[in-house]
């Protein structure tokens, strides 16, 4: 169904805009426990207090919660109302999508540091799988159920998360291992704690297969993959190797889609790896570059083109730091993009740490 009316929490925040799709039973349930209507008729509705309609924020709070859901999913103690728990999570990330895609895209290279990598990690793996089954225009229901697989997709390694993520040294035969068990164990993990809907457990399991028959558990290959879990396979690559961890140093983003594609010939899903890329275009929101006139900027949102981004100057152009960032359309010769650069370039040349806010205004508060 069509919602008929905007849906708003006690606490004035935005919960589903009128047109939203439900896309099952228990969203509904949840709207109704939570929410409230306004019906305005012709008359526009009042719109909630602005810092209440902050990507940032959903994303946070999504993150709070589902570290919450996943470690008692992990450890056999997920109260009854564990899949709604979930399902609220997954909500909170469509509706973040909805406010702004480009500000979702860029939280993922510059949002690090909001919650642990583990839970972070599957956070940003769900926004990225949405937008990738958006784009493919799959059914509302279809794309629900990628965004939920997603989030928990790691549940199988929950307890060994933390510290593999911290450990300085190579994984070791055992923690290969048990890596290679977790889909297994994340699908069994989420079947106790009432999770019924067969294609949720089948991206969870399969999220690690490849096209050729290489991955795992199953060894499965081509058709045998559910396309969420390609959608998976492939966003969790993407958010994986543009972030920095102890044992594996960064890919720049143009980097990591370029390794993505050239495995999209064997191991992923080539025409799925070309639509995400598409997707995210060349240089993804949130991507430090230089400019041909020598300014220092961050992608603010994408052009229309994947080559010519709109990209927010921070540093001029005989490298010192602006007090106001000068909006460029990377389409005009002058301001064409030379290099892209990692964030500790762009510290070296003189920038400061950014705050999203500072480029992407209300809608990336913390």
């Amino acid at each position: 169904m069509l919602v008929p009316w905007d849906v708003y929490a006690s606490n004035g925040m935005l919960l589903v805009r009128k047109g939203h799709l439900i896309a099952n039973a228990n969203q509904i349930d949840y709207l109704v426990e939570r929410g409230s209507y306004e019906d305005h008729g012709d008359a526009k509705a009042p719109a909630p207090a602005p810092a209440t309609q902050s990507v940032l924020r959903k994303l946070n709070t999504a993150c709070l919660e589902l570290q919450q859901a996943l470690e008692l999913v992990a450890a056999r103690l997920a109260p009854q109302d564990t899949v709604r728990r979930l399902e609220e999570v997954a909500l909170l990330v469509t509706q973040a999508v909805d406010l702004s895609a480009d500000v979702a895209v860029a939280s993922i290279l510059h949002n690090q540091q909001a919650a642990p990598y583990a839970v972070r990690h599957s956070v940003d793996t769900a926004v990225l799988a949405q937008l990738a089954a958006r784009a493919l225009r799959h059914d509302a229901r279809a794309i629900f159920t990628t965004t939920l697989a997603a989030l928990t997709m790691n549940v199988g390694m929950q307890e060994q998360s933390l510290r593999l993520h911290e450990s300085k040294e190579k994984l070791s035969p055992q923690d290969l291992e048990r890596m290679r068990q977790h889909p297994q164990r994340g699908a069994a993990l989420l079947r106790h704690a009432g999770v019924s809907d067969p294609e949720w457990l089948a991206c969870v399991l399969h999220h690690h297969e490849n096209e050729d028959g290489s991955g795992y558990p199953g060894g499965k290959d081509g058709a045998e993959i559910p396309v969420g879990a390609k959608l998976i396979a492939l966003a969790d690559r993407y958010c994986a190797r543009v972030v920095s961890r102890h044992y594996l140093q960064p890919l720049l983003p143009n980097a990591a889609l370029r390794d993505i594609l050239l495995e999209g010939r064997s191991v992923l899903d080539g025409q799925l790896a070309a639509v995400m890329i598409r997707e995210l275009g060349i240089y993804p929101v949130g991507t430090w570059v230089k400019l041909l006139n020598g300014e220092v900027g961050v992608v603010s949102r994408k052009g229309l083109r994947s080559t010519t981004p709109h990209v927010e100057s921070v540093i001029g152009p005989r490298g010192a730091p602006l007090n106001v960032f000068l909006q460029r359309d990377t389409r005009g010769e002058l301001h064409a993009i030379r290099d892209v650069l990692a964030p500790e370039q762009v510290l070296a040349l003189g920038g400061q740490p950014l705050r999203m806010e500072q480029v992407w205004g209300r809608l990336a508060r913390p």
